[in-house]
């Protein structure tokens, strides 16, 4: 009987590195990185940044993004009209879609895109399911009541590590209240 067993050990591990099944292979149990990924691309600090905080593209998926950047919402963004040649919307564009929640390797992202329907396709970060189950223990006179803060896509007001991809509820400093804690 042991000696039955020992062969089906073998014959199956065999099997498994025949098939390349490895138990520590990274293409079978994909590994994500904490947070998001930080923004990277000087043209999206610069021209996005310098009306408010660059977020992220790893809050948003793909089809979200392109959007957002579609000719149409250029001309309404959030009530202001953006004007970018088509070679810098193409660059921002790609820069947003390649590093989209949909595509990122980052845990946050990959949390934010799994709980966004694949028909939906929000515009605003503030309106996801992720960010507002995220939020929802915080009382609003601490958010849209604090002038500090007033709304929740002041991300930085708040998250003091968000320019580094970093939104974890430790990193947390509301203005006037102190640490929040989720628990």
């Amino acid at each position: 009987m042991k000696k039955i067993k020992l062969i089906l050990i073998v014959v199956m591990a065999h099997l498994f590195v025949i098939n390349g099944i490895n138990a520590d292979d990274p293409k079978r149990k994909k590994r994500r990185k904490e947070g998001v990924r930080p923004v990277t691309n000087a043209l999206y600090s610069e021209e996005c940044g310098q009306c408010h905080f660059a977020y992220p593209p790893g809050l948003l998926p793909e089809r979200s993004w392109k959007k957002l950047i579609s000719a149409l919402n250029l001309k309404d963004h959030f009530g202001e009209e953006l004007d970018f040649t088509n070679t810098k919307k193409n660059q921002l564009l790609r820069y947003l879609v390649d590093n989209s929640a949909d595509k990122s390797s980052h845990k946050r992202s990959y949390k934010i895109d799994r709980e966004i329907s694949k028909s939906e396709t929000p515009i605003r970060i503030t309106e996801t399911k992720y960010i507002k189950s995220k939020h929802r223990k915080i009382p609003s006179r601490l958010i849209t009541g604090n002038k500090d803060v007033e709304s929740l896509s002041n991300c930085t007001s708040c998250h003091k590590e968000a320019e580094k991809g970093i939104f974890d509820d430790d990193t947390v400093l509301i203005p006037g209240y102190g640490r929040w804690d989720d628990d």
